[in-house]
């Protein structure tokens, strides 16, 4: 269902619950384990979601939502707050987050890949919130966070219509930050992540509670931000790479 691997400092997650990579209840509590080793280990600063399948992923499993008619609403909807609070989790970890849709995700697979701070797709990748078209709605997040990427005018579109988008048209209205052709997708994914897991561990995650702050209207960002920056200034790597920095500059 799910392999972990971390090297390099980059903690990947994929995927693997063939064919389309469909959540469940057994989908939750596995992907909350491999966060749950995540938590107790300290060798990795950038995660990714990605799949080894086709498809990023397809959304929830349809199977268990038939089976779940005629048990009631609140047993229904109690799947919707499952997803809920893993990709809460998953938005909320300190290390950077980057999804990695080389496949198409729709439904839930989509409102995954917005629960992490970034996401690169390649340019035939189809994106879409489609519940609508069997009578249902975004319910793992979806109708929060989509509209603070794309704005809400753009977000109405893609979650009403139920029309799923490429990847090159995401990339145009910010839904993804990369959309690479299929065939270069991996080695720029991996040279993104390399980017990304060469800054320091410490700076990059207190930018990251910072610019978090700015969409927190129950705190004050700008505080946010001087505490981090002090955070940032009492650590001995910030100490050592400012002194290296000086040295280099003085010869």
């Amino acid at each position: 269902m799910f392999e972990l691997q971390v090297a390099d400092s980059i903690a990947t997650v994929t995927l693997a619950r063939p064919p389309v990579n469909a959540m469940n209840d057994a989908w939750v509590e596995g992907f909350h384990a491999l966060l749950d080793q995540l938590d107790a280990r300290e060798d990795w600063s950038i995660f990714c979601v990605r799949s080894a399948l086709r498809l990023f992923c397809g959304g929830a499993d349809l199977k268990q939502i038939g089976a779940n008619f005629g048990r009631g609403i609140e047993v229904q909807a109690s799947a919707g707050s499952r997803y809920q609070k893993l990709f809460a989790r998953i938005e909320a970890l300190r290390q950077p987050t980057i999804a990695l849709l080389k496949g198409s995700a729709l439904g839930g697979g989509l409102e995954l890949a917005l629960a992490c701070d970034l996401r690169m797709a390649s340019e035939e990748a189809k994106l879409g919130l489609v519940e609508v078209k069997l009578g249902l709605m975004p319910g793992a997040g979806g109708t929060q966070r989509l509209p603070r990427a794309v704005g809400m005018a753009n977000a109405m579109k893609l979650i009403l219509s139920g029309e799923p988008v490429t990847g090159a048209q995401a990339l145009a209205m910010g839904l993804v930050q990369w959309a690479v052709p299929a065939g270069e997708f991996d080695a720029r994914a991996q040279a993104v992540l390399q980017q990304f897991a060469a800054v320091a561990p410490h700076a990059a995650q207190a930018a990251k509670a910072a610019i978090r702050a700015a969409f927190d209207t129950q705190r004050d960002g700008y505080a946010v931000e001087t505490e981090c920056v002090k955070g940032c200034l009492a650590h001995p790597r910030t100490q050592q790479l400012v002194g290296e920095f000086l040295a280099r500059s003085t010869q």
